[in-house]
């Protein structure tokens, strides 16, 4: 026997029901709902690591000999001019903390004290600078050392 469904719906029989509402549980509320269809990460952490990736970094710029030696000439300046509180503008480089390179910063402020053991500089507002990472010193208590 051959059923023609051209003229049966198969939910006929059910479209008409009252819609099941339970007796023990509350119904979801509609926030709830709707959290169930929001879209997911599927790869967790993915997209962090993406823009970790295309982050650019600096490599380390390695000084010569002379340059060196004009770092150390005015870090001698600094020290002895440390009661007169020198505004100095450092550039240096830092490290990055995830990946190979880093970034060079430059600040500007008043020294407070050179840690000769250390190897660092401490800046009045607490800032401390590793020696070994400073490729320039600019401030007026330079005025006959060339850069």
């Amino acid at each position: 026997m051959k059923e023609d469904y051209n003229d049966v719906n198969p939910y006929d029989d059910i479209i008409n029901l009252p819609r099941h509402v339970s007796k023990t549980r509350l119904p979801m509320s509609i926030i709830n709902r709707a959290a169930q269809f929001s879209p997911f990460a599927a790869l967790t952490g993915y997209d962090d690591a993406v823009k970790e990736t295309a982050r650019l970094t600096e490599d380390r710029v390695e000084l010569d000999d002379t340059a060196k030696a004009r770092i150390d000439e005015k870090l001698r300046i600094i020290k002895e001019h440390l009661s007169s509180k020198p505004k100095v503008t450092i550039t240096y480089f830092q490290p990055d903390q995830k990946k190979l390179g880093g970034s060079y910063l430059s600040i500007s402020g008043i020294v407070k004290k050179i840690d000769q053991y250390d190897r660092t500089i401490l800046m009045e507002d607490r800032r401390r600078i590793e020696i070994k990472e400073i490729i320039s010193i600019r401030g007026d208590i330079f005025p006959y050392i060339d850069e």
